[in-house]
């Protein structure tokens, strides 16, 4: 499975209503940090059967990052059950995100 954009409209159904364990990456196609943290986010996808990695652009849709008070990005939660349960900010290595996705699977 790949990383899913998903946008204002589709973040209920994509991340709220989710069954599984959902990290949400905020990030915009200017921020340097956010791109390298792409391709790790997508190997994380690949690897990682438990979670789904969706992402937003802030730009485009700036209702859910006001909703949980993204600052600065890159900005990630992990959501499950309807229900932020950590965040991170800033670009993470590889293994510290899997500890991360691990410790709340």
């Amino acid at each position: 499975m790949s990383t899913i954009a998903v946008t204002d409209e589709t973040f209920d159904a994509e991340v709220l209503k989710s069954e599984s364990l959902v990290l949400v990456d905020f990030w915009a196609q200017w921020c340097g940090p956010c791109k390298q943290l792409g391709p790790v986010l997508e190997e994380l996808s690949n690897e990682n059967a438990g979670v789904k990695i969706v992402k937003m652009d802030i730009d485009e849709n700036p209702e859910a990052p006001t909703k949980y008070g993204v600052r600065s990005i890159p900005t990630m939660l992990l959501v499950k059950g309807g229900e932020v349960v950590s965040t991170k900010m800033g670009n993470r290595p590889k293994a510290e995100l899997e500890v991360w996705i691990a410790e709340h699977s």
